[in-house]
Order: structure tokens, then C-alpha cells, then sequence
């Protein structure tokens, strides 16, 4: 096999081969088709996140078919498509995981940072996180719903029902969860970095109906924010966005330090909350909703040999939607 592998932090990934892993009790060995490339993986070169492993591959956003099963295994057949993301391992006894917070466990394992990900040809996977993908018929299109469509999922689950919905940083995450919000009828108001007019005709693409820098204030005050950037100073933006009892979610892995800001931008009941990892059963959740939604995921391909490429374009935000490594 072919793998992209982090041996230390700030530096570029190196192509190496590799003995094809043998799939334990419980994996399942997966050949990989797609895979997207996430703000995580940056966050994870760039040494933001504590207690990584290295060398390590990145990337968790996978798309492949199932090629051998370790002992253990149902309900997974050779040759099946399957998703694997960013929550590759839960301990399931801990009292997080025992209350159902299984996202919030004491002793997780993270695809492509403390166990080998989807830069690659093949990948090793738990089989209770790898989720069918039976009708996805585009590994390329599906890979960036695996982490950008989940955790949007998830973080408009906690921003709650309003109708007025303010993305901040509109990436692969908020690309997708704009199209969501639209078939259910509500208004999308994006906020990009001052002068990204490529990301905000983006969003009126994807039907905003205002789109403007993440300092302008929006036409309306807002029923939630979602906050995707990795941009401390974006909270109490977002705050004053909001109207009263509005919420502000943190949708991110890794943000820079919020600054102070005065009390009367949080009174009023409103409240800042962050999303951390996803559980099953927003996988399960939102894979059975994103093709009634017609969710499309805007993509540009890379050769895995590229993953450096195209890391580097990410960050400096040279294309819209999401960056897919194709082995």
C-alpha cells in the first residue's frame, strides 16, 4: 500500500510504502476511493491538537470498499461501500459513552491522528465506525459529508430551529450545511473573510440570501450562528449577530483565543456553545437525510501523491467546497 505520513509536525507529508495492514478483531480493512481533506488535518500537520500520534496519515473524511474483515465482524460484506470519519473508536464503558455522549468519551480513538487514516490506498477501521453508504453512488462527492456534513449536522442540531442562520467561514462544512437549511425552508446569511467575493457568490450560489464580510452586521439579527472559521475574534461577532436567547455554536476542532468582550453582548440569555466529535447516530442521521436534501458536495480532486498540494490550498482558501485525495 501507498500512504501519506505525517512523521513530524510543521513538516510535509512523505509518500511511503507499506506492508497492506492485516484488519484485527472488530476492523475491517478498507480500500480507499476518496478521501476529503478537512480543516482537521491541517490543525494535525500544524500541531493545534494535543496528544496526536506521529508518524501518523491523516485524513478522515473516507470513502472505500470493504476489502477483508477481521474476526468479529458483522454486519459488513466484502466489497461493501462504507464511510469512515473523524471518531474511529469509542471505549464504550466509560460514563460519557454509558450516557449515550459517546463524542464526549474518556478514551477515543481519532481516524488520521491517534490511529492511521484515509491518505492512502487502504485503511484499517473499527467496523462499528464505518457506516454504509449503500446509493452513494460518487465516493468523491460522498467523502466530504464523512466530517464536514456530519459535524455541520450536528452543530445545527445545537444552534437549534430558528429560521435565521449565520455561517461564519464558508468552507466545506458550510457549504453543505447551507444546502440542508435551504430544503428545509430556512435563511442562510453567510460570512466570509473581508473581500472573499469568490466564497460569497458561492453562498448566494447555494441560495444565502445575504452573504458579506464577518464584520458587517446582517440585515436582520439572527436566530443562531454557527461558527466553522477557526477565528477566536468571530465569537463575539457572532454574539452581536444574534438576537436575544440566540445562540452561537462552535463548530470547530481548534479556535484561536476569544478576546474579552463586555457583558451586554451575552446578556439577554444569549449563549456560546461548542460541538465536539460526532456520535453514530448522527452519522445514521444525517446519511439517511443528505440525499433527500439533495446535498451536493463541490469538489476539487487531487492525485494522493498531491495531499501536500492540496493542504496547502486549503489554507490558503484557493478553492470553494472541498479538496478530495483520489489514490
Amino acid at each position: 500500500m501507498v500512504a501519506m505520513v505525517l512523521h513530524r509536525i510543521h513538516t510535509p507529508l512523505v509518500q511511503e510504502e507499506r506492508p497492506l495492514p492485516t484488519p484485527g478483531p472488530g476492523e475491517i480493512r478498507v480500500r480507499v476511493e476518496a478521501c476529503a481533506v478537512c480543516r482537521t488535518d491541517l490543525h494535525v500537520v500544524d500541531g493545534e491538537l494535543p496528544d496526536g500520534t506521529y508518524p501518523i496519515v491523516p485524513g478522515h473524511e473516507i470513502v472505500g470498499r470493504i476489502e477483508a474483515i477481521g474476526p468479529g465482524v458483522t454486519g459488513h460484506r466484502i466489497g461493501a461501500r462504507v464511510g469512515i470519519p473523524w471518531l474511529g473508536h469509542t471505549c464504550g464503558h466509560c460514563p460519557y459513552c454509558e450516557a449515550g455522549h459517546e463524542n464526549l468519551c474518556d478514551h477515543p480513538e481519532f481516524t488520521g491522528f491517534t490511529r492511521d487514516g484515509g491518505f492512502a490506498t487502504h485503511v484499517v477501521a473499527d467496523a462499528s465506525y464505518a457506516f454504509p453508504l449503500d446509493g452513494f453512488d460518487d465516493p468523491v462527492e460522498a467523502a466530504p459529508l464523512m466530517c464536514a456534513g456530519l459535524i455541520g449536522w450536528r452543530s445545527l442540531r445545537m444552534a437549534g430551529d430558528g429560521k435565521r442562520i449565520g455561517l461564519y467561514g464558508f468552507g466545506a462544512a458550510a457549504h453543505l450545511l447551507a444546502q440542508l437549511l435551504r430544503w428545509q425552508g430556512r435563511e442562510v446569511y453567510a460570512f466570509t473573510r473581508a473581500g472573499d467575493t469568490a466564497a460569497q457568490d458561492h453562498a448566494r450560489h447555494l441560495g444565502a440570501v445575504w452573504a458579506g464580510a464577518s464584520e458587517d452586521a446582517p440585515p436582520e439579527l439572527l436566530d443562531a450562528a454557527i461558527i466553522f472559521a477557526p477565528v477566536g475574534p468571530l465569537v463575539p461577532l457572532a454574539l452581536k449577530a444574534v438576537h436575544k436567547g440566540g445562540r452561537v455554536v462552535c463548530g470547530g476542532i481548534h479556535m484561536s483565543d476569544i478576546p474579552a468582550f463586555p457583558y451586554s453582548i451575552l446578556w439577554e440569555e444569549r449563549q456560546v456553545v461548542s460541538v465536539a466529535n460526532l456520535t453514530r447516530a448522527d452519522a445514521v442521521e444525517f446519511l439517511a437525510l443528505a440525499p433527500k436534501a439533495g446535498i451536493r458536495a463541490d469538489t476539487i480532486t487531487y492525485p494522493l501523491a498531491r495531499a501536500n498540494e492540496a493542504l496547502d490550498d486549503l489554507r490558503h482558501g484557493r478553492f470553494q467546497g472541498a479538496a478530495v485525495l483520489i489514490p
